[in-house]
Parts: C-alpha cells; structure tokens; sequence
C-alpha cells in the first residue's frame, strides 16, 4: 500500500478557506536555514537541494540502499517556518522589506526515515550532485503542537489579509500567538500556476 499524504494526513494540508484550531504531531524533515528575499536568484537553489535529497530518499530501493521498512509513499510539499531578521524586529520601516527575511524551508520525511539514514542519504547526494548548501542541511523533528492554520488562495502578497482572520480566530477562542514567526505550505507549483491560483497552507502556534 503506498502512503500518499494527500489522503492519509488530509487535514494537515487541506484546511478551509476560514481559520482552524489544529494539534500537529511530531513530523520529520530534511531542512536548510537562510535568510533574504525569496524573490531572488539564489532562493531556487535552496528548494532543489531539499527535493534532490527527498527524491534520493523516496528512490532509494533502485539503489539497494532503502532500509527495511521503506514503505511506498508521496513526497512530501515543500514547507517553511518564517521570521524577520533579529535587527529588523527593532527598527522603524514605512514598508515590509522582504531583505529582511528569516527562512527555515524543509521538506517532511516518512517515518521510515531515520537519522542514520539521512545522513548516509545527504553523503551520497553530495557525491551525485554536489552543491556547497548540502552542507548546511539538517535532519530534525518538529511538534507545532497547537496550531491555528488555514487555506490561503492567491498571491503570497496577499497573505495579510489571511492571517488578520487568523488572529482575530485566535482572538476569539481566548488564545494567544506566542511567536511570531509563520508555517507555510506550498501545496502548488509557483512555475505552473497563475499568482491569483495559487494555494498556501498558513499556520501559527498558539497556546
């Protein structure tokens, strides 16, 4: 039987159009941390290092290398965690400078998956296709544990307005945000799908 987390994890990634209280487990993921505007050059580079070790991962039965519980499965959607940069939070702008952005972008691993096997799998990428940010990817477990999240449709500009339900939900159930940094999950392919299509999964924690 082949996990495709489409169906089996649906509401983790497929949340309304209106904001939700979510519990989300302990998930595993492949990561890299980096910092600017996610609409320049270099950010491409960052994304194509996660998927190449996702797919070494998820093709790894070819190569006679998949551990014995290796099961069939979906990769995973692309997904990160976003902040503003330290000096940032303390000065004065008129307008939103993406420069300033805090990334920690990632890509969940099945359960299969452990560190032992993961860091055997970014060894051999680095042999098949090397890139100088495999040596800044890293294997590690995540709980958000409880989490307000949900659909956002359009352009990521647009985001704003999402998150104002977001807060104002939180609001309303008598929780608080205590962080400020924000979980996305990109669910359409930025190269294929027109900006007012596009669909995001937002998520914060709350307690």
């Amino acid at each position: 039987m082949k996990l495709d987390w489409k169906k089996q994890d649906k509401k983790y990634y497929f949340p309304k159009e209106e904001p939700e209280l979510v519990h989300i487990p302990e998930f595993k993921f492949f990561s890299i941390r980096g910092q600017g505007n996610p609409n320049d050059d270099f950010f491409g580079n960052y994304i194509q290092v996660l998927y190449s070790l996702s797919y070494a991962i998820k093709m790894s039965p070819k190569s006679g290398l998949a551990p014995m519980d290796y099961f069939e499965y979906s990769v995973y959607p692309l997904e990160g965690i976003w902040d503003l940069k330290e000096d940032a939070k303390t000065e004065t702008k008129s307008m939103f400078d993406k420069n300033d952005l805090e990334f920690n972008l990632m890509i969940r691993q099945p359960d299969f998956v452990n560190p032992d096997f993961a860091n055997k799998t970014i060894n051999i990428v680095k042999n098949k296709k090397p890139n100088n940010l495999l040596e800044n990817v890293i294997f590690e477990t995540i709980t958000d544990g409880k989490c307000i999240q949900m659909l956002h449709v359009g352009p990521y500009d647009n985001e704003p307005a999402s998150f104002k339900q977001m807060e104002e939900f939180t609001f309303k159930l008598g929780l608080i945000r205590p962080v400020h940094y924000h979980r996305e999950i990109y669910l359409s392919d930025v190269r294929k799908v027109s900006p007012n299509k596009l669909k995001t999964v937002l998520r914060f924690k709350v307690q």
